[in-house]
């Protein structure tokens, strides 16, 4: 039979057999029945008279055996026959009997979901949870969870969680940590309870199995959401378990661990700053793992350490695997947002090793690095100036051409990098780098116009009558208009911020309500990605109750849009996005409404802002000092299956011709025109009250 051939014919002869007492004959006999039960149901039922004649043996090894198999039968019509016999074995003498008939009833449920739930085996099983068995305990708790899904699961009153938690040091640790996780469902009704619990639950944070650790801190923080300090503590005691995790032999297990390393440090920043070096990369790693442990290395760079950091992320920049060595490359760029004169050393340095995968991403990182400190412009600059290999690939190229634009009359040598470009731009095949090069030569020729005009001539002109590219075409047009119109039209278009100091914000490393991320921790939420980007100041604007299921911490709430009165728009508040994920996605999408409110920004306390946004389903990721003249915000949300992304601006009330309203900027992936018009009714009345508020 295990090799694949038809022995069904023997059947008869294998019902006979199990009448044997041989214990290991009876299994094998068990196995082939039920193998065979299937394509012979009529032979079926001598089987199952079989079963139920060994359900009474006096061998309580033989009839969990006999139970257990009759169980695994998969056919229609099964629930009258082992009903009984299940009944039986839930009142058993044997443990190992009521083990097996607890499963039982789950098996018997799971053959009829839909018929009404058998309240006398509910009672049973709930009048087993005080066995003195622990396995069938926790086999209870497991049977009724499937029997009551419908329902909402098994029912955690006082009684029973005090039970629970006293028979948690007769657990193994799965059961424990599975014990650990029904707890969620019960909220201590007293502050003194509360305490009491979280004291017989207080040696578990530092048990030996990870697992359980773990668990026992998720519903730590879940019953001390009122009590911050207490959560802190908590987060303190289980650091050794997490850090001993992320060193274990498993790679799946210490992958874990390292999310949950990542996730405790958005609340508690310096909590593993003193063991850095346990987040090191070993050399026969999985890329995975060392992605993890080097985003834990950013957050974790402080004055005494970050020598050592950035001396091992250096050898990272090396390594034989060119998405490790960017990674690394773009780790040593976060760093230099701090420590910018020790990063730069390093990363002139990688330039000299005129590697394609290493020059790529170094000139990414002087871009953002320009970018987020403009400090450290003039240093780039003269570094780009020196380098002489470009970049190959298109990203690459294209954040060359970005430089040599913006910060052109720094770089001597920007017009004839660039003059290189354009003698090559029929063997190039990006259009994102064709439209890049316009930009930058348009840039170019407005702040050095003698060393630029003749390149720029021959760029437009080759755009505008060879290139194919509907888009790069229709981009060499509107340059080719836009100086007709003159050099003082053009530039007004054309230039904007070198950089912008405001969205350093969005990188400094704010610690967030450990209410944010309780209901994720210790889920597969947590592993996905979603949740452990470099995590950043997403604001919340109160906390909110945890969850155990992972799933949004609000229910929708539907909002009717003024100017559509047949349709409705959905908010939706999902998980939180990082501020990397945010800010890549809103300079890869394109803007596609532009709206003034009509009305200043609001002059209440931050909080307020946050908390009035909330209410909506409107998520605040970061926004400038209330002091700053140019104030703005990001803002996103969802609605009907997609993201919707924002930024509020503020223009300068002394400027000619402006005022203090806001304006709204919306990009969105995928585009739904009604969404985002809906949402930009529901900004604008959120902050027209707020403003008769204030007022």
């Amino acid at each position: 039979m295990t090799q694949g051939l038809d022995v069904s014919a023997l059947f008869m002869d294998m019902v006979k057999a199990s009448a044997k007492v041989d214990i290991v004959q009876k299994k094998l006999v068990y196995l082939y029945m039920c193998t065979y039960a299937s394509d012979k149901p009529d032979l079926a039922l001598l089987a199952i008279n079989t079963f139920r004649k060994d359900c009474a043996d006096p061998n309580p090894m033989v009839r969990g055996l006999a139970l257990r198999n009759m169980c695994n039968f998969r056919m229609p019509g099964m629930t009258e026959y082992i009903e009984q016999p299940i009944v039986a074995g839930l009142r058993d003498k044997a443990s190992y009997v009521r083990r097996v008939a607890v499963l039982g009833c789950a098996k018997m449920h799971s053959l009829q979901p839909n018929t009404e739930i058998d309240g006398i085996i509910v009672n049973e099983l709930y009048a087993l949870l005080r066995d003195p068995d622990p396995v069938v305990v926790v086999n209870c708790l497991r049977a009724l969870e499937e029997i009551l899904k419908d329902e909402g699961g098994v029912v955690i009153n006082k009684p029973i969680a005090h039970h629970l938690l006293n028979r948690m040091k007769d657990l193994d640790s799965w059961a424990q940590s599975e014990v650990l996780t029904f707890l969620l469902r019960y909220h201590p009704r007293s502050d003194d309870e509360l305490f009491d619990v979280l004291s017989l639950l207080h040696a578990f944070l530092q048990s030996a199995h990870a697992h359980v650790a773990v668990a026992t801190l998720r519903l730590f923080l879940h019953l001390a959401s009122a009590h911050p300090a207490v959560q802190a503590d908590a987060l303190l005691c289980t650091s050794a378990p997490l850090l001993a995790t992320c060193g274990a032999a498993s790679r799946e297990l210490r992958f874990t661990g390292l999310c949950h390393v990542q996730q405790v440090m958005r609340s508690q920043p310096g909590l593993f700053g003193t063991h850095y070096k346990c987040f090191f990369c070993g050399y026969s790693e999985p890329t995975y793992i060392k992605f993890r442990k080097m985003e834990i290395l950013v957050e974790l760079v402080n004055d005494e350490n970050v020598a050592l950091v950035l001396e091992e992320l250096r050898s990272y920049c090396t390594d034989v695997s060119p998405e490790l060595a960017q990674a690394a490359i773009a780790a040593i760029g976060r760093i230099a947002r701090t420590y910018s004169e020790k990063c730069l050393d390093i990363l002139t340095g990688l330039l000299a090793l005129k590697q394609d995968h290493i020059t790529s991403a170094v000139i990414q990182t002087f871009r953002d690095l320009v970018w987020f400190c403009p400090q450290s412009t003039a240093a780039v600059c003269q570094t780009v100036e020196a380098c002489v290999d470009s970049p190959q690939d298109s990203e690459g190229k294209q954040t060359l051409l970005w430089l040599l634009g913006e910060h052109g009359e720094q770089i001597s040598s920007a017009p004839y990098v660039m003059e290189g470009y354009i003698d090559g731009l029929k063997t190039e095949l990006s259009s994102a780098v064709k439209m890049e090069l316009l930009t930058t030569a348009v840039k170019t020729f407005l702040c050095r116009p003698a060393e630029t005009q003749d390149m720029l001539g021959r760029l437009l002109h080759y755009c505008i009558e060879e290139e194919s590219d509907v888009c790069v075409r229709d981009r060499a047009l509107l340059y080719y208009r836009l100086l007709q119109r003159g050099v003082e039209e053009t530039r007004k278009v054309v230039t904007g911020p070198k950089s912008d100091p405001s969205m350093s914000v969005l990188t400094g490393r704010q610690e967030e309500p450990i209410s944010q991320w309780a209901s994720t921790f210790n889920t597969l939420g947590l592993l996905s990605g979603r949740d452990l980007c470099l995590q950043t100041a997403v604001i919340s604007a109160a906390d909110q109750p945890s969850n155990s299921t992972g799933k949004e911490l609000l229910p929708d709430v539907t909002l009717s849009s003024p100017n559509d009165t047949e349709e409705e728009i959905s908010l939706s508040l999902g998980p939180p996005l990082s501020h990397e994920t945010f800010e890549k996605m809103w300079l890869d999408l394109e803007i596609l409404h532009r709206q003034t409110l009509g009305s200043p920004r609001p002059r209440t306390a931050p909080d307020t802002l946050q908390a009035a946004l909330q209410l909506v389903k409107i998520q605040t990721l970061a926004f400038t000092p209330g002091d700053t003249v140019l104030w703005k915000a990001y803002i996103y949300t969802r609605s009907t299956g997609t993201l919707i992304l924002a930024e509020l601006l503020q223009g300068d009330p002394q400027a000619p011709g402006s005022d203090e309203s806001l304006v709204v900027s919306v990009k969105q992936q995928p585009v739904n025109q009604h969404a985002i018009r809906g949402f930009a009714s529901i900004l604008k009345s959120v902050l027209q009250t707020l403003n008769v508020d204030s007022s």
